[in-house]
């Protein structure tokens, strides 16, 4: 009796998978935009066909058109800092994500950048980062750059931290790390300084290892 059990179980989870699969490759072509197909998403990430699976149909779910807007990006973001602001922060996110800088994130923006912030050596997060940062995408991150990503992330962190953060710990946490990052104090950042600083900061360095085991 097991061993039948155990068969038209596996039979079913064989013709679930096939299911799953099959409405995966129909869903490729009936949204509004077509993803890449999920061999050659493979072949350009490091995550598994069956990873990428789960991320397309998680990704479907929300944004059934196959794109994310801005607006929708910044009201699923809003929804993990439900004490903070999040909107300017999930604008310049969005902003990196945006790889073709369309006004839209598609599936292959989406998994492309999951794949570097997740599975990606260190230059890589750290050279992603650095983007999000270079908020004008000339190559450099100027102060008033940097100022304008700290203040964005204390804003979406909001006033429930501990200990309470001052109103000026934005203004001091830039100057220390641009103080830092600018080597050569001509003002701007270059990825070269921004890369190698964060190399030798142990706390920065903890925290790109956070999300490591996610998947």
């Amino acid at each position: 009796m097991g061993a039948v059990v155990g068969t038209l179980s596996l039979q079913s989870r064989q013709r679930r998978h096939s299911r799953d699969k099959l409405e995966d490759e129909l869903e490729m072509h009936t949204v509004c935009h077509r993803p890449e197909g999920l061999g050659q998403l493979q072949a350009q990430t490091n995550f598994t066909r069956g990873e990428i699976q789960v991320l397309y149909r998680g990704f479907k779910n929300e944004c059934p058109s196959g794109v994310v807007s801005e607006d929708t990006f910044k009201q699923i973001y809003s929804q993990f800092f439900p004490h903070g602001d999040a909107s300017m922060y999930a604008h310049y996110l969005f902003n990196t994500f945006d790889s073709t800088h369309n006004g839209a994130i598609k599936f292959e923006d989406f998994v492309m950048a999951l794949s570097v912030l997740l599975r990606g050596t260190a230059h890589e997060k750290l050279t992603w980062t650095f983007n999000l940062y270079d908020i004008n995408k000339d190559g450099f991150i100027n102060k008033e750059e940097m100022t304008d990503i700290v203040r964005a992330i204390y804003s979406m962190m909001g006033k429930c931290t501990y200990p309470v953060l001052k109103d000026d710990a934005p203004r001091h946490h830039v100057d220390t790390f641009f103080q830092k990052m600018d080597k050569n104090k001509d003002g701007v950042v270059t990825p070269d300084e921004f890369i190698e600083s964060c190399l030798m900061d142990e706390n920065i360095m903890r925290s790109l290892q956070l999300f490591e085991n996610i998947m």
